[in-house]
């Protein structure tokens, strides 16, 4: 009788101890470069893995480069290719960090929630601190997370005669939807 007491306190424990971290394999992000010039360079990847540890309020995502899916083609061979993504050399980029005013949100309860979140993103190797506005949106048991944010491509150590001649934007628009 102990043992089946232990076992189920056990097991319920760690039920609770798992339920802290959501994930999900179908994240999106959305890339906007388009400019007046040229509105082509916009790109989603759906198969982005993100993490949020509701305990901690620890956020991440990893996206693979190649998964961004462009509407011409060549669009997405430039992104892929060495001038810019060099996907072959980094196949993936990724944030890593957290929500700073946890206490806004309750993961218990059905809302709307406004945030702010700092990390940093990785992008072609090279690491950049970001600090973005967020929303947290509690429904049932699933949590929507999402956020917009612009970068500068040349942070990054990405640059180029489109970039110069005004047809990709200098900083992008960025956003990201993840439901947990």
């Amino acid at each position: 009788m102990k043992k089946t007491i232990l076992f189920l306190s056990f097991v319920g424990f760690t039920g609770v101890v798992f339920a802290q971290k959501k994930t999900t394999t179908s994240a999106i992000v959305k890339f906007d470069a388009s400019t007046k010039i040229d509105e082509l360079p916009k790109a989603e990847n759906k198969t982005v893995i993100a993490a949020l540890n509701t305990e901690t309020g620890t956020i991440a995502f990893e996206a693979a480069v190649k998964n961004f899916a462009f509407t011409n083609p060549m669009i997405q061979d430039h992104f892929n290719g060495s001038n810019w993504m060099n996907s072959d050399k980094f196949p993936s980029f990724a944030y890593k960090g957290t929500i700073t005013d946890l206490t806004k949100v309750n993961f218990t309860k059905e809302g709307v929630y406004k945030v702010n979140t700092e990390g940093t993103l990785i992008v072609k190797g090279v690491e950049q601190k970001i600090t973005t506005p967020a929303t947290i949106v509690v429904k049932g048991t699933s949590i929507v997370a999402s956020a917009d944010f612009s970068i500068n491509l040349s942070d990054f150590g990405i640059t180029g005669t489109p970039i110069d001649a005004g047809k990709v934007a200098k900083e992008p628009k960025i956003s990201v939807n993840a439901v947990l």
